[in-house]
């Protein structure tokens, strides 16, 4: 059991602030990779939530190599945002205050392949014409 599935055994629904990451991983062209979600079917930037122990970066690290099947390297902190608007309620009910890292990079190892237990599919997009169904707080993470 992960940290959030112990946390919402306690707490059920209630709102509950969440440490995350997020990466912008850019390709040679300068496009930036985007997940389709499973649990919310819209694309986002890749990332996801904290384990105990880890740091941001350890986070970001983790999440890319379970979700895409590879391994990000030098990444640079771009900002950190919380507040008001990083709420978000899951489809299952879920609510959270994200504390996100966003990082960025055009470094990595190995071949994406998705791991279609979190993610649907993956591809690079150019920033001037992304899909529609982008996640709210990637929307407002590209926006910054």
């Amino acid at each position: 059991m992960g940290y959030i599935e112990m946390i919402r055994t306690y707490v059920g629904k209630t709102p509950i602030i969440l440490n995350s990451s997020g990466v912008i991983l850019k390709n040679p062209k300068g496009d930036i990779l985007l997940e389709n979600r499973i649990d919310t079917n819209n694309w986002g930037l890749p990332g996801g939530y904290m384990e105990l122990g880890e740091t941001f970066e350890q986070t970001a690290i983790r999440e890319l190599k379970e979700e895409l099947s590879i391994t990000i390297k030098n990444l640079s902190l771009l900002n950190i945002y919380s507040g008001n608007d990083f709420y978000h309620v899951y489809p299952n009910g879920d609510i959270v205050y994200s504390v996100i890292a966003l990082y960025i990079t055009d470094e990595y190892d190995g071949d994406i392949r998705v791991d279609h237990k979190e993610i649907k599919d993956a591809a690079f997009f150019n920033i001037n014409s992304l899909p529609q169904q982008l996640t709210p707080i990637t929307k407002k993470l590209l926006e910054n």
